[in-house]
């Protein structure tokens, strides 16, 4: 038995395995603890929702039955919806013989037994809803199952279970129930294979990473200095601001990115050129230099103020030696004041 994962916990678990959770607003404590035990947890409880657009009722649940009806929702694309956290109606009564298996660890799951007794499984089981009709012939997509595997992997690894201690509805209710609608031996046996090996948040190219990097304060150039690289003193990422010395790198890493540079720009006189890039700076004998730069906008204004927008797409071949920065340049004989400075990147990983 282990005391329950905290939010935050299950959270950087669930990111640790390769997973890029959301947050249903309020799930931090959406629960029924009010009505019962949440804890110590035994294992994972693997369920189908036997039918289509049913996040919502897993979070609030039903006239019968409150929500949350479960810890997670699985949708066919692999998105994956943190939907509560404390007790949630999920498990009902489970067998005894069921439930001392999972403890034990047992590679024999036996068939559910009333007579054995039964345990509260609502406060022993974590729980999982996956977007399924249950017919055994709505298929899960191969995005869908994978994520399944890496949350079920993603608990055991924070408690230090096997996978054993992962079990299907239908292998704990005395109720006679039939989900999930997948082999629950081979889905064991996928998350024994993750547990073999060490977590990675890097094996899915797919999975974007995003940042926002804000300037708080404006700055005056001049034309005769030349480029001025942007510096950013705060960033956004994973749900929370990080405050910072000024610094100019947005990405040291290797990837493929989008990046978006925006601005306000103020003092410019009729005709003057603003020209904005994203460049790849490159450190040589301990000093930054300038390498690579990407495509260049150079509006034109009547004079006044503008916002400057600026999208860059590339691949950046990141390494603590090389960053990627954004850099403007006023041309012209009139200095220009540039404020509300920001940069929205999402990148992938290579």
């Amino acid at each position: 038995m282990a005391t329950p994962l905290t939010a935050d916990q299950m959270l950087a678990a669930l990111r640790a395995e390769g997973l890029n959770p959301k947050e249903h607003p309020g799930w931090r404590t959406h629960n029924r603890n009010r009505v019962g035990a949440w804890g110590p947890v035994n294992g994972v409880l693997i369920h189908h929702t036997a039918g289509v657009n049913s996040l919502s009722v897993v979070y609030s649940g039903r006239s019968d039955l409150p929500g949350p009806l479960a810890h997670a929702h699985l949708a066919k694309d692999g998105t994956l919806t943190l939907v509560g956290n404390g007790r949630a109606n999920h498990a009902g009564k489970a067998a005894k013989n069921a439930f001392d298996a999972v403890v034990a660890e047992s590679k024999t799951h036996p068939k559910p037994n009333a007579s054995s007794g039964t345990i509260d499984g609502n406060a022993r089981f974590y729980g999982i809803e996956i977007e399924n009709l249950g017919n055994s012939k709505d298929p899960y997509p191969a995005v869908q199952y994978d994520a399944a595997v890496r949350w079920a992997a993603a608990i055991c690894r924070a408690h230090g279970w096997g996978a054993d201690s992962v079990v299907g509805h239908k292998e704990t209710s005395i109720e006679g129930k039939i989900d999930p609608s997948f082999d629950m031996d081979k889905f064991r046996a996928d998350v024994a294979g993750r547990l073999a090996g060490k977590p990675s948040n890097k094996e899915n190219a797919d999975m974007p990473k995003f940042y926002r990097f804000e300037r708080k304060n404006g700055v005056t150039l001049r034309p005769e200095d030349g480029w001025y690289t942007v510096t950013f003193d705060r960033y956004y990422t994973k749900g929370k601001w990080h405050n910072r010395d000024l610094a100019q790198t947005t990405l040291y890493v290797n990837a493929i990115f989008v990046a978006t540079l925006s601005a306000r720009v103020e003092g410019l006189e009729p005709g003057q050129e603003v020209q904005v890039r994203f460049a790849r700076n490159i450190k040589k004998n301990g000093k930054w230099q300038r390498g690579y730069n990407y495509g260049i906008s150079s509006p034109v204004h009547d004079g006044g103020s503008l916002h400057l927008v600026h999208t860059q797409t590339g691949e950046h071949p990141g390494s603590n030696d090389a960053r990627l920065v954004c850099e403007i340049l006023p041309l012209g004989s009139r200095n220009i004041r540039v404020d509300k400075l920001s940069c929205d990147l999402t990148f992938w990983e290579l």
